[in-house]
């Protein structure tokens, strides 16, 4: 189980890094293309600005790149060893797992970037109210 409070449980769900109360996203569905990067400014609950300062996000491209190369090689290995593909196929293979998991990828990249600078407050929500 995932316990609210701890980063994973933010990068996971997607909520603020601060709160953990609400999405960071207008749409919590990755796969509405047109709508994968759209952000709420702040988050309605602790105040946090999510795009800190301009280009923010720029920073999660090399978390991406990361997560990306996982992928590759996860894919690799199960078509190519587990599956029996040839290396051709496992090559074909890893292109669709990126095609259909660049979504994710890029929320996920997000996700952990933010993660990176923002650290879990209990009283975030107290101390905005009061």
């Amino acid at each position: 189980m995932l316990k609210k409070g701890t980063k994973l449980y933010s990068i996971l769900t997607g909520t603020c890094p601060r709160c953990h109360s609400e999405s960071m996203y207008e749409n919590k569905n990755p796969y509405i293309v047109t709508e994968t990067m759209h952000m709420h400014d702040t988050c309605s609950h602790c105040g946090l600005r999510y795009k800190m300062e301009p280009n923010f996000f720029f920073g999660a491209m090399y978390v991406s790149y990361a997560l990306a190369v996982a992928v590759g090689v996860a894919a690799f290995i199960i078509s190519f060893v587990f599956v029996g593909c040839t290396v051709k196929e496992a090559f074909i293979t890893i292109i669709a797992a990126l095609v259909v998991l660049m979504p994710w990828i890029v929320r996920m990249s997000r996700n952990i970037y933010i993660n990176f600078f923002i650290a879990y407050k209990d009283d975030a929500i107290a101390s905005k109210n009061a």
